[in-house]
């Protein structure tokens, strides 16, 4: 009898494109692991042997420099796949991938990964679209970084938890806190909370415990502040 993999395409939904005999093998070959904050699941340096995913909970991606100043990259939410360039690249990891929340962490060996790869183009076609998204989000998270005053770095780090191909499986609602946010915006909790609060009074999101949902993603994305504009202005 066929297995059921419904329970699996919540955090998996590129499951959905592969054949049986293919779904069969990952699910052979994947590895699951019980995940606490504070873990490492992947360190800087070390040897990259799996595609990782966050089947629950919440990670981070971050590097520390040499002089001890931590910098973050991004978050993973779930049904959220991270590391394919590395693989790709036959590279070493070349930053940390620490959790933030207690989950599930997902481990595809990198020869089931290149098994796909050589087999099915359904997952050509996904990798590729996953790069090309990450690329993306990545030069929007250095402008942010670079120019956003600190309710617009909220606002985007909200934002970019709810892409629907890159975490598919964050649906209305954020599972988040306001701590963890800090973590991913590299602000201090309260000042997080300043933000949220000034973003809830516009109707761009609204906090429910234990998270947040956003009734216009658009919206939240293209938020800038007042001081921001007035900046624009000037300069102009």
């Amino acid at each position: 009898m066929p297995r059921d993999f419904t329970d699996w395409e919540r955090s998996c939904a590129w499951l959905r494109g592969l054949t049986e005999h293919e779904r069969e093998r990952v699910m052979d070959d994947l590895q699951v692991q019980d995940v606490a904050p504070g873990d490492m699941v992947c360190r800087r340096g070390a040897r990259a042997r799996h595609w990782v995913g966050v089947l629950d909970g919440l990670v981070k991606i971050a590097s520390v420099s040499i002089s001890g100043k931590s910098l973050t990259y991004t978050g993973v939410a779930p049904g959220g796949w991270f590391g394919e360039g590395t693989l790709l690249k036959h590279e070493h990891w070349r930053y940390d991938v620490i959790v933030l929340r207690k989950g599930r962490i997902g481990l595809l060996p990198a020869e089931t990964f290149f098994w796909l790869l050589d087999r099915s183009l359904e997952f050509n076609r996904i990798i590729v679209n996953q790069l090309n998204e990450r690329l993306g989000q990545f030069i929007g998270q250095l402008q942010i970084d670079r120019l956003s005053s600190a309710d617009e770095r909220v606002a985007h780090t909200v934002a970019a938890m709810f892409h629907p191909v890159l975490y598919p499986g964050v649906d209305r609602r954020l599972r988040i806190s306001q701590e963890e946010l800090g973590y991913l915006c590299g602000l201090s909790r309260q000042r997080v909370n300043r933000a949220l609060r000034h973003l809830g009074g516009l109707g761009l999101l609204q906090l429910r415990y234990g998270g947040i949902e956003v009734p216009d993603l658009d919206a939240l994305r293209q938020y800038e502040s007042s001081a921001e504009i007035t900046e624009q202005k000037v300069a102009g």
